[in-house]
């Protein structure tokens, strides 16, 4: 049995095609896949990280952007403890449906998830979303914002990482508070730091 003092599910929403599933694989197995279909209601993957000494295990949570899956990914929001928010930079329209994803995750998802916005395939062009704009965005909603290339692995790991110690961190202090918590941390006892910077902060 492998031994880990934290489990995080981490859930990745998102219209169709923005790279949710390039993402997911190119931290846990490091690939770009470049015919990569569209996913089927969803998926998962697991990666082992080590953050401030400790063993973390990401249950990745990869879901389908299509409206027909919709019912099906909803049930996935209630027990995560991140949730990734992903737009095409070099597409507007995925971009303008990110008030929608919002409305379902405030609606199906824990109060206190970590919210992270992503705007990726910044190896692209023809972007169509300046970084300001996802940056504002994401301030405006209170969510961390990184902007990431699957394709080339640029930010992809800072991605998960990130969120990693974040979650880690919280736990932590929480463990220290609630008498010793450990094994899966409830999304209950993950909170977000007091501040601005939890209005909205660039994983620097």
């Amino acid at each position: 049995m492998e031994d880990y003092k934290f489990l995080f599910k981490v859930v990745l929403v998102g219209n169709a095609g923005v790279g949710k599933t390039c993402l997911v694989r190119r931290f846990t197995q490091g690939l770009f896949p470049p015919y990569q279909g569209a996913t089927i209601g969803v998926d998962f993957l697991i990666k082992t990280v080590e953050v401030e000494g400790e063993k973390v295990k990401l249950q990745i949570w990869d879901t389908a952007g299509q409206e027909r899956f919709r019912s099906i990914t909803q049930s996935y929001y209630r027990s995560a403890h991140a949730l990734i928010l992903v737009y095409d930079i070099s597409t507007q329209p995925t971009f303008d449906c990110l008030p929608d994803w919002l409305r379902e995750i405030e609606q199906y998802a824990n109060p206190r998830v970590l919210k992270v916005l992503v705007g990726n395939k910044i190896d692209r062009e023809d972007r169509e979303i300046p970084s300001h704009i996802g940056e504002d965005f994401a301030r405006a909603n209170e969510m961390y914002f990184i902007e990431t290339s699957a394709k080339e692995a640029d930010n992809v790991e800072k991605l998960f990482m990130e969120i990693a110690a974040q979650l880690t961190h919280e736990a932590l202090v929480s463990r220290s508070h609630y008498n010793g918590i450990s094994g899966e941390v409830s999304s209950s006892v993950i909170e977000s730091k007091d501040g601005s910077e939890s209005q909205c902060c660039k994983f620097s």
